[in-house]
């Protein structure tokens, strides 16, 4: 079986390994524009040895971003900072991708270090969110988001479509939609957040209605060669948890049969009440289940730290991927230790040059 060092082929793209590095927001820029911060941040991942780099949470339009530094590609003015970085990313070794969002009613927020609640609307930078229901995050808050009509879905679909187009353009090479966290698309499967009456409400078809619209949407532009993935909140830690993952393992289906090659199983969190049970690993039986039940690859992330694990997890088959955050912030050199404790024969070759001279003879 192969095991976490081992390539990775996925449509026409095979990763040097099966490590990824998780989208993760830096909330750094300004009217969604790469800068300097993401230069340097996203190289420093690559050149750490990743298989597949996937840029942050980058919004399809202005009122979607999570925060007013949220990266953005809905004009065509953001395309040559992304192809800046996704040739920076190609040429550290890693495959360059990106993650598409529209963050529906959790956006129009603070960064989570100043608290990460909701821009007072005096604020010039502040907008009215959106979602699939007038229904606020936090239970009877006045930060109310409008509730989308059918326009505003589609001309949401067709920014989803052209962010996607635009990645293409800018040379990235795996795309992952956001489909979950809370964010617009979770609001619309979820019936804790869905109340409307239309053929976007009601039936679990119709509440995955938009997701699979923005799937056929994407792939219209999105190269065949290229994978389409989505990262889905697979699962409500509520009374009943086993309802939601039983409605999203019938909409992974769907999302296969639509034309996703792959599953990112994350986390709902679609009301601020769920109960969580954080701990080391506790999302990979859920991953397990969705690639053993509808026969689509998987990874996921959440608190997998532990080199010895994760290449468990890829060796037993419930994983093809493991996808780590804060673990590469933390150690950006994380890869070629596990290389070493895996006892993988010259751990320094997924460093560059410079680095790997410096580190091959270094002691354990």
């Amino acid at each position: 079986m192969p095991g976490l060092f081992d390539s990775y082929t996925l449509k026409d793209f095979t990763l040097r390994n099966r490590i990824v590095a998780s989208p993760m927001c830096q909330y750094q820029a300004d009217g969604g524009l790469i800068n300097d911060w993401h230069k340097s941040h996203y190289s420093m991942l690559a050149n750490g040895g990743v298989g597949l780099l996937i840029v942050e949470a980058t919004a399809v339009l202005p009122e979607g971003r999570i925060t007013p530094g949220d990266l953005g590609l809905w004009s065509d003015a953001h395309t040559e900072g992304f192809a800046s970085d996704a040739s920076a990313i190609k040429q550290a070794g890693a495959v360059a991708g990106i993650q598409l969002e529209h963050a529906g009613r959790k956006a129009g927020c603070t960064p989570p270090w100043q608290g990460g609640a909701p821009l007072d609307q005096q604020d010039p930078k502040a907008w009215i969110p959106v979602a699939a229901s007038a229904l606020p995050y936090v239970l009877d808050s006045d930060y109310v988001p409008h509730e989308m009509s059918l326009e505003e879905i589609q001309h949401t679909i067709h920014a989803f479509r052209e962010a996607a187009r635009r990645a293409a353009e800018a040379g990235f090479e795996w795309l992952e939609l956001h489909f979950a966290h809370g964010f617009l698309a979770q609001t619309f499967l979820s019936s804790k957040t869905n109340l409307r009456e239309d053929h976007y409400g009601g039936s679990l078809a119709n509440r995955a209605r938009f997701m699979l619209d923005v799937v056929e949407a994407v792939k219209s532009v999105w190269p065949a060669h290229l994978p389409l993935t989505a990262r889905l909140g697979v699962i409500e830690f509520d009374a009943c948890p086993q309802h939601s993952f039983a409605e999203s393992l019938e909409v992974i289906r769907w999302l296969k049969k639509a034309g996703i090659d792959f599953i990112d199983v994350g986390l709902a969190l679609s009301t601020p009440d769920e109960q969580v049970p954080w701990g080391p690993n506790f999302m990979v039986p859920y991953a397990e289940r969705v690639r053993r039940e509808s026969g689509i690859p998987v990874a996921t992330s959440w608190m997998i730290t532990k080199a010895s694990d994760a290449n468990d997890f890829i060796q037993d088959a419930k994983l093809d991927l493991v996808f780590f955050a804060r673990t590469l912030l933390a150690n950006p050199h994380w890869i070629f230790h596990a290389a070493r404790e895996l006892n993988i024969s010259s751990p320094e070759s997924v460093l560059p040059v410079p680095y790997a001279y410096w580190l091959k003879n270094w002691a354990q």
